[in-house]
């Protein structure tokens, strides 16, 4: 008999999630599996780039709207729509960081977490 591995709630947001910037063209996707570490503040970071302050706010509009309607799930927190160069969508358990592309070069946060389990999703060109 055949195996079926069942897919976490987690893991699910995390694909809506990446779906979701995917619909607003967001560029150079990372997710970050950080359920192995002991340290983590939860389970998966998704990690997408913008070309502009505009394009940072629409992916983060795009996918609020696209895990709403697919997993009826809000950000329980949302942070730096002000200026659109690093948006943050906690969900508790998944948290999308949405960067304008310069900042995301700055901060590096994939290299703050470079003992998570990384996963590079190809842009949809």
């Amino acid at each position: 008999m055949r195996k079926t591995k069942s897919i976490t709630e987690s893991e699910l947001l995390c694909k809506t999630i990446v779906e979701g910037m995917q619909e607003n063209k967001a560029k150079n996707i990372v997710v970050l599996d950080l359920r192995h570490l002991t340290s983590s503040v939860c389970d998966f970071f998704v990690i997408s780039s913008g070309d502009s302050s505009t394009h940072v706010d629409g992916i983060s509009n795009a996918t609020s709207r696209f895990t709403r309607k697919i997993l009826q799930e809000k950000p329980w927190h949302i942070e730096g729509k002000n200026n659109s160069e690093w948006i943050l969508l906690d969900y508790i358990d998944v948290v999308a960081h949405i960067f304008y592309k310069d900042a995301r070069g700055f901060y590096q946060i994939e290299e703050l977490w470079s003992d998570a389990i990384r996963t590079d999703i190809p842009n949809l060109d």
